[in-house]
């Protein structure tokens, strides 16, 4: 109890005013993580990942995972050097990973503390995706070797829907750990809001009774008790692999920061607090009356913490870089450098046709042991067809880009609403017997001998939760396709919390990059507004590239231009109009030598379209993801005087009202299939090549939403570099501003109108 008592008293008296979210008044939360770990080990537990929010995080991460105090006080410190590559945060929210030998047992155990934001309960989900991930890598079937526990405050426990949806997911087959142990700090009040105006329920833990997870109230000034519950609740996690609940009824003995005074709401609660004695002093003073330790050896321990702290603070004086940092080695500046120099050309993404037939012919065959819906044997029949024809459709350049994975040893994930047969049943990766006598069939799982293993799974109905799992995951099992899919791209604003504060912002502010793939369904095809848009400019305002930001025409011309692009991006977001495009951006997903997030706008009227089916040819060996589609229909560049840039299924649009016109010489159209990083190379040569055209941006979304804002400024930019004297005069074709999407008697009217504009002369 001495350790975390005075790390609260030396820290408020060397950092006053700085925001410390310290433990006062819940500091038994150390003797009962070092408990519970220590318990864990003597059952065979090998890794820990830890989940909390700010309060108590500093004195857990120094007393339990052994972070060097000079680490922490250099933190504090203005002097700071941080990589170039890294932006950091607050000192609070950084993680942590140690390897810590446990003095009982001899044995190793890992521990690592989740980065998290100030989004207190999002950091609940990602913890379970991660080591849901570690389980996966170690073959740990049951979760004997790995587990997470995750610690909560009780106004968020109460209040953060996205805690309600992680519960949920934890006796789900493909989501289940083998339980979690969820520690609650009590403080008894939110901020600054008390228990009744903060939930309904007697208790702040209630929650769990909706899965009939168990809980155990204690007193924190009881250390003993408090011992003793951890213990049970290791027992309980690892006899039966369920949830449990420890909560902690406390108190906090400041503010909600130790700047903010209580006083002004709590008076009464803040005068008791003051009286009171704290639990280190209760526990002493309780041992000294039993005689198990004298008083000077409780004034020899608090000597020797204080000796400790303060050597660290004099260390740290003369300190400008951390003794162990919190991100990986490769953000250092010299081995970002020697990344620099040594990736220069993407790679190639194609694959034997040989490999793509194998993949098809088992896609495309019905199982022998049963009977499949018969639309679906219809299906089944089409593929095959397309298959004779040498011709792909998005669903079969799925399965080629999985299945291609797969054979490679990478293991492949696919989880969200509906996603084993997909919302636009297309997909059909699991098929299920009409008779109802056998399993069902995934299609994809045997596709080669010593494949990786394929799982596609349906989700429950949550963007929140499920999101936060699958970016956990995919940073532990870092080797891998970890795909989220949308039911439709416009719900994914559910999930807005982990887009903004992990998927587009975790590797700059803590170096954690992931390879994650979002799959957005995306179209305004008269479905109304909520089935609509995947909000593409939402994704497009969240990259980090500046739009004056365009190199010289010179660095244009490198070849190592599109692979510096990506060193530097913090997403990817693309727009494929092509089922082969489809194929090449999931399968270099994984051969690129950086891990980046990807997001993908995918189709609906396209996944059935004939115009929109890609030739085999297009994913052998020597071909690559195209990031700008060139129209090569024009025989003559120089006589064309408009050019058409757009992106997505809008172009298919445009090509059928060009075909209609008879305008093919006279109008091209190129599609941008790669938003960001901003293909600024290859516009360069489209720009050169119709040199007398007149460049409009088309686009199917409305003015204020779409790419037009993040296009726009960035061809102006390209332009200016080129001294093309267009830059002043860029068109826009496309729907007017509107707050949302309408009626579909609008949507066609608006097309109509669109079409017609964009064809002008």
């Amino acid at each position: 109890m001495h350790r975390p008592s005075r790390f609260e008293e030396f820290m408020n008296t060397k950092y006053p005013a700085d925001k410390l979210f310290g433990l006062e008044g819940c500091e038994v939360l150390i003797p009962c993580l070092d408990t519970m770990i220590e318990q864990a080990s003597e059952r065979g537990g090998e890794m820990i990942f830890l989940g909390m929010s700010h309060r108590g995080r500093l004195n857990v991460m120094v007393n339990i995972l052994g972070m060097p105090m000079e680490d922490v006080i250099t933190l504090f410190n203005e002097q700071l050097l941080l990589p170039k590559a890294i932006s950091g945060d607050a000192n609070y929210h950084f993680g942590y990973t140690c390897q810590k030998r446990m003095p009982k047992t001899d044995k190793k155990m890992e521990i690592q503390i989740e980065n998290n934001p100030s989004h207190v309960e999002s950091v609940t989900p990602v913890v379970q995706g991660r080591t849901r991930a570690a389980q996966y890598v170690r073959n740990d079937i049951h979760g004997d070797r790995v587990m997470s526990i995750i610690i909560h405050g009780d106004s968020a426990f109460t209040g953060q829907g996205v805690v309600y949806e992680t519960l949920q997911l934890a006796a789900l087959p493909n989501y289940q750990l083998g339980g979690t142990i969820h520690v609650v700090i009590n403080n008894q009040i939110g901020f600054t809001t008390d228990p009744w105006d903060s939930r309904s329920s007697p208790y702040c833990t209630d929650i769990a009774k909706v899965t009939n997870v168990p809980v155990f109230h204690v007193n924190a000034d009881d250390p003993e008790a408090v011992m003793f519950v951890a213990g049970l609740a290791v027992e309980w996690r690892m006899k039966f692999h369920r949830d449990i609940i420890i909560d902690l009824v406390c108190y906090r003995r400041f503010g909600h920061n130790e700047a903010d005074p209580p006083e002004y709401t709590h008076p009464a609660m803040c005068k008791k607090i003051a009286e009171h004695m704290p639990v280190y002093k209760l526990y002493a003073d309780q041992l000294i009356k039993d005689k198990l330790v004298s008083e000077v050896q409780m004034m020899e321990e608090a000597t020797k913490c204080r000796s400790l702290y303060c050597a660290a603070f004099e260390k740290a004086k003369f300190m400008n870089h951390l003794v162990k940092n919190p991100w990986p080695e490769e953000y250092e500046d010299d081995a970002m450098e020697k990344m620099r120099k040594r990736h220069v050309r993407m790679p190639d993404t194609g694959v034997n046709e040989g490999v793509l037939k194998r993949i098809g012919e088992v896609f495309s065959t019905m199982p022998a042991e049963i009977r499949v819906h018969k639309r679906l044997a219809t299906t089944l029949l089409q593929r095959r067809e397309m298959l004779n024809m040498r011709m792909v459709s998005w669903a079969l350049a799925e399965a080629f880009a999985f299945g291609t994975l797969l054979r490679e040893g990478v293991h492949v994930r696919l989880s969200g609403q509906d996603v084993e047969r997909g919302t636009f049943s297309h997909r059909h990766h699991i098929l299920h017997d009409q008779n109802g006598v056998h399993a069902p069939v995934s299609a994809l799982s045997d596709v080669f001998p010593g494949q990786a293993e394929y799982v596609v799974c349906n989700s429950s109905l949550s963007e929140y939760a499920v999101l936060g799992f699958e970016y956990g995951y995919s940073l532990e099992n870092m080797r891998s396709l970890i795909c989220w899919e949308a039911q439709f791209g416009d719900f994914t604003n559910n999930a807005q919390c982990v887009l903004d504060q992990y998927i587009s912002s975790g590797e700059k502010k803590w170096g954690l990059n992931s390879r994650i793939v979002l799959l957005l369904p995306h179209g305004n095809e008269g479905m109304g507004p909520e089935h609509s848009s995947a909000r593409p400019e939402r994704f497009l305002q969240g990259c980090l590239d500046d739009e004056e930001g365009c190199p010289s025409v010179g660095k244009l011309a490198k070849p190592h231009f599109p692979m510096h692009q990506l060193l530097d991006c913090n997403w990817q977001i693309v727009n494929c109009s092509t089922p082969a495009n489809y194929f090449h951006v999931l399968h270099r997903q994984v051969m690129l030598p950086v891990r980046k997030p990807l997001i993908v706008f995918t189709p609906k009227s396209l996944l059935r379209l004939k115009e929109a089916e890609s030739p085999i040819d297009d994913m052998l060996p020597g071909t690559q993801f195209q990031r700008v589609i060139t129209d090569n229909s024009v025989a003559n560049p120089a006589a064309v005087k408009r050019l058409l840039i757009c992106s997505g299924r809008v172009y298919y649009d445009l090509a059928a009202r060009r075909a209609k016109q008879g305008l093919q010489n006279k109008i091209a159209i190129i599609r941008v299939e790669q938003l960001s990083p901003f293909p600024y190379d290859l516009l360069w040569m489209e720009l050169r090549k119709f040199p007398n055209a007149k460049i409009v941006w088309t686009q199917e979304e409305h003015k204020n939403m779409g790419p037009y804002f993040y296009v726009k400024p960035r061809l102006c930019t390209l332009l200016m570099r080129m001294d093309d004297p267009r830059h002043w005069d860029i068109g826009y074709a496309g729907r007017g501003a509107a707050a949302a999407c309408g009626h579909n008697i609008n949507h066609k009217q608006q097309l109509e109108r669109f079409l017609t504009d964009a064809m002008i002369i």
